[in-house]
């Protein structure tokens, strides 16, 4: 089944038409930078601008960067607070929306760094915040939000996240050591069997990687930044 996947990110909303059978975009995927303020009226003008781009009448998933419980949102950390109990599916059109690291975590599960992997999995999403995705035996916990964790008295994301190497202009070495920081902390609280690392940073993966050890494997993520829109769209194809 082909569904149109969007990504909604903290500095960008993506997406692209996703053959949901063999995880693959199907035209080159379009990003359009976060509207400021990232109200819902906004948010939802950029949504139908992809849809139109893209001619697209048929279903669509949607990624949202925050808690999403039957397609209403929760909670909103890197966009407007306004999205607090806002129904997302409802606003979208009747598209099928959910977490937004939830979504990479599935295309990874399915068609990436851990398909096939039955143990206990943890896909964390680096970029302007840290989202997670927590699976054991391919069944996903939904809605984890590990980058709220507290690190020294602040979120981790605070720490460890891709925007704060670049605001602070740390060397990928000294970002290493707090990325490293972070995880031995989920690692202490899981002991996942698979860590797969993902968002914008992971096409980046060599530069930091090696820096980083563990108890547990860890690598980059096969889909890179497309795991969102593919994961996206197969939720969307899983509803309908």
């Amino acid at each position: 089944m082909d569904v149109l996947g969007i990504d909604i990110g903290g500095s960008g909303i993506k997406g692209a038409p996703v053959d949901t059978e063999a995880g693959e975009l199907l035209r080159e995927r379009l990003r359009i930078p976060t509207p400021e303020p990232s109200g819902p009226d906004a948010v939802a003008g950029v949504v139908a601008q992809l849809r139109e781009h893209f001619g697209w009448k048929g279903p669509v998933g949607v990624t949202f960067p925050g808690v999403v419980v039957d397609g209403v949102v929760r909670s909103a950390a890197n966009v407007d607070r306004s999205w607090i109990g806002v129904d997302a599916g409802r606003l979208f059109g009747g598209a099928t929306v959910l977490n937004d690291a939830d979504a990479a975590g599935l295309a990874e599960m399915r068609f990436g760094a851990a398909r096939g992997h039955q143990g206990t999995v943890l896909v964390l999403t680096f970029g302007t915040g840290i989202g997670s995705a927590l699976f054991t035996g391919g069944v996903l916990v939904p809605n984890t939000e590990l980058g709220h964790l507290e690190l020294h008295g602040k979120d981790a994301e605070h720490r460890a996240a891709a925007r704060v190497r670049e605001e602070h202009d740390l060397s990928w070495e000294k970002w290493a050591e707090r990325v490293e920081e972070y995880l031995r902390h989920v690692e202490m609280l899981f002991s996942p069997s698979l860590i797969v690392i993902g968002g914008g940073v992971s096409k980046k993966a060599q530069k930091f990687l090696p820096h980083v050890r563990l108890d547990t494997p860890i690598v980059p993520a096969g889909l890179q930044n497309q795991a969102g829109i593919i994961g996206a769209a197969h939720a969307g194809a899983a509803r309908t």
